[in-house]
């Protein structure tokens, strides 16, 4: 049985946070799924964008931790999209509609780097205030499969999840692990083809972020030492892409840290959001700002970039 599908955190996250559904494109079936959760009051959010094989769902220990310290989170699943400027354009949409002007954006794997063109895209008239990206990418060519991107959307759904599953971890993982893993096959399994396909299409065809764009924008990477997706050399790359970003080392954790490791996670969320507090761009209710202070140590692992 999947243990985290089982358990009373996730069984009380479903039952009392709603899951709503917004659609704000001309066509209809372009439809935002997305948990809304913490004060209302709070103008400038986190919001968490899902890797390839996520949903709304898979940040539901981030969203419990940091609604109870006060902050506004929001948890979402993008509608299908074929190209990189139509997220964009649909994800400003999403945001004037919810009448946030700026945001943080917590991104994993894919949902990194879409936040990152997102951030890129708007650098005119910015939208996004903060960047935390973890395990994630900056150029597509790490996965070379520009050359099958164009083709996805003819395959079936199980070789795309056959594809997707490729990239999971195969050797030998603790058990938090392994229910992190067993939780995200769950969540693979609810897309349909046509959600596949476009979330592997805009991985994969061909594209990068230019830095120069969002340099203005506070970056917290988040990335693990042991076995995951990305290859060394895509760290490295975000590393020299972003010089000036704040690090947060796991030692383990693999593809989805922010199931088997949420307590670090948490953490380094909350340090990064914290530089934020007393502005307009605050993430955090003002009223809850002292108690959750107290509750996040001082010392931590989180290190500047050298």
């Amino acid at each position: 049985m999947d243990q985290i599908k089982g358990s009373p955190d996730y069984n009380w996250f479903r039952s009392a946070v709603p899951l709503k559904r917004i659609i704000v494109d001309d066509d209809d079936s372009k439809v935002w799924s997305l948990y809304d959760a913490g004060p209302k009051s709070v103008r400038c959010p986190i919001i968490f964008l899902p890797p390839v094989s996520g949903t709304a769902e898979v940040f539901f220990k981030q969203l419990l931790t940091l609604t109870g310290s006060g902050y506004r989170v929001i948890s979402l699943q993008y509608p299908v999209y074929w190209d990189l400027m139509e997220f964009c354009d649909g994800f400003r949409k999403l945001l004037d509609h919810l009448h946030l002007d700026k945001v943080h954006l917590f991104g994993a794997s894919l949902g990194g780097f879409l936040a990152q063109k997102f951030a890129e895209c708007t650098h005119k008239s910015p939208r996004v205030h903060s960047l935390i990206l973890c395990n994630s990418f900056s150029d597509t060519s790490i996965f070379n499969q520009a050359w099958t991107a164009n083709s996805f959307w003819l395959m079936p759904a199980f070789l795309l999840k056959k594809i997707v599953l490729g990239n999971f971890s195969k050797g030998p993982v603790d058990l938090k692990m392994a229910d992190a893993i067993d939780f995200m096959v769950d969540r693979l399994e609810s897309l349909n083809q046509s959600e596949l396909a476009s979330r592997l299409t805009l991985n994969c065809q061909n594209s990068y972020v230019e830095p120069h764009k969002i340099k203005e924008v506070a970056v917290t990477i988040i990335d693990v030492f042991d076995q995951s997706a990305l290859s060394l050399e895509a760290k490295e790359e975000m590393y020299k892409l972003y010089p000036n970003a704040r690090r947060a080392h796991l030692k383990t954790g693999g593809n989805f840290p922010y199931l088997c490791r949420s307590a670090e996670v948490n953490l380094y969320v909350q340090i990064h959001l914290r530089q934020f507090h007393g502005t307009r761009y605050a993430a955090i209710c003002p009223t809850m700002m002292n108690s959750e202070e107290l509750k996040v140590n001082e010392s931590s692992d989180l290190e500047p970039a050298l």
